[in-house]
């Protein structure tokens, strides 16, 4: 999806094992409310990811949808993972694919690649629910002017673990003694976990960055419970299990090595140094990036040029308010 504007998320104090509590701020994407949870206010990326929005859950009337129109990307991977409802992705490489709850769409933008986000027709006709969470995952610097790339899982290729009231789907990466099979740039791990009441679930320790943001019920961590809508990120190198309360819970869990640096952003373009990101700009209003096959006929322009453009942990993400 495509990043609006300047994240302002407010800090809650945070209690023993906790690095940071993150609540997520409502922004329109596409006509769809979303909530965003990284970029924040002291933190740009937990691991590598530096993006993620919970979309819905949310409902379309008959005839509505979905309408995210062509917009650019560089210098990351995005990760589509839905739990209700269906997105038709379209891509400037000719990729045409649904996506429905489970499966895992990985768009690699690399050195830059344009994509569409919509409802489908005979959904639109009908109507439908949607909820689910798409981030990005920053490039290394070796990776960030590789090819672009699109890759799609079925849920049903992706690794799950179910032990002591705990079901864990393993969306990408490294983790509780499972691989998934999307190929990743860097050392990462991304789960659904579903949690019965009272059951635990201990952090991979491995990782350098860890985070869980709650979907459903409560969890507990050190004495404290959390409700839906935070993203929790732990201290490293502590050992610690999440518990969920007395409903059970559904929770994400994301993060992995330190990245290679901080990162510019700039709309949906996120690069090491801000000439690479002049460069994207340039080359978007100019009509150098590719168009998608089959959604070409309209576009998101680049945002206006009032917009900040920094690095570090308070960058600023900035996009179109019809993006």
């Amino acid at each position: 999806m495509s990043v609006e504007n300047d994240p302002a998320d407010a800090l809650v104090p945070m209690p023993e094992g906790l690095e940071q509590v993150i609540l997520p701020r409502a922004h329109d994407v596409g006509g769809f409310e979303v909530r965003r949870a990284l970029p924040a206010r002291g933190r740009q990326m937990v691991g590598p990811f530096i993006f993620f929005d919970q979309m819905g859950p949310g409902e379309f009337l008959a005839g509505k949808g979905l309408d995210v129109r062509p917009h650019p990307h560089i210098g990351l991977s995005t990760v589509t993972y839905l739990f209700e409802g269906a997105i038709q992705h379209r891509d400037s490489l000719g990729s045409d694919q649904p996506i429905v709850p489970g499966d895992v769409n990985w768009m690699t933008a690399g050195r830059g690649i344009a994509h569409s986000e919509r409802t489908g027709a005979e959904l639109r006709q009908s109507g439908s629910r949607l909820f689910g969470i798409q981030s990005w995952v920053a490039l290394p610097k070796r990776t960030e002017e590789t090819a672009p790339a699109f890759a799609h899982h079925a849920a049903a290729s992706l690794p799950v673990l179910e032990d002591g009231g705990t079901r864990l789907r393993l969306i990408a990466g490294e983790g509780w003694g499972a691989r998934a099979p999307v190929a990743t740039s860097s050392d990462l791990f991304y789960a659904d976990a579903t949690l019965a009441p009272g059951a635990a679930l201990p952090l991979p320790d491995h990782h350098e960055e860890r985070a869980a943001y709650v979907l459903e019920g409560e969890v507990e961590v050190a004495g404290e419970r959390f409700a839906p809508g935070r993203m929790l990120v732990f201290r490293a190198g502590d050992a610690l299990a999440l518990r969920a309360g007395p409903w059970g819970a559904r929770l994400l869990l994301l993060g992995g090595a330190v990245m290679d640096g901080p990162r510019y952003l700039f709309w949906n373009f996120v690069a090491s140094s801000r000439e690479r990101i002049e460069q994207a700009k340039a080359d978007w209003k100019a009509g150098r990036f590719a168009l998608v096959p089959g959604d070409d006929k309209e576009f998101i322009p680049l945002p206006e040029e009032r917009i900040r453009l920094r690095a570090g942990t308070q960058a600023t993400a900035a996009g179109s308010p019809t993006s």
